[in-house]
């Protein structure tokens, strides 16, 4: 699993890639640390090459939503595949999040 964070025009974008399974999770909550800073900027997750997320990874983005939530930020999740959204969609965090 690798985690790139960037900030692009004012938002701070975390790029996902591989799996984000329950190995891969605590690297992954490590380097997405930074983003739990962010006051009042937007998060872009960018899942265009994530490939798998189990619950351990969806409990990340469910963190990092409630911490941007308190702060005034928003999160946003682009460029997911077909697969990773069915497990949205099973767990019903497609109602919780926003995509773009």
């Amino acid at each position: 699993m690798e985690t790139i964070i960037q900030e692009q025009d004012g938002k701070m974008v975390a790029f996902l890639k591989g799996r984000l399974d329950t190995a891969a999770a605590p690297e992954t909550e490590t380097a997405m640390n930074v983003l739990y800073d962010c006051n009042e900027k937007d998060i872009i997750l960018d899942c265009t090459e994530l490939e798998y997320i189990s619950s351990a990874g969806l409990r990340i983005f469910l963190a990092l939503l409630q911490n941007s939530q308190e702060k005034g930020g928003h999160v946003y999740i682009r460029g997911i595949s077909d697969n990773v959204r069915a497990v949205f969609a099973l767990t019903g965090f497609i109602n919780i999040f926003e995509f773009i």
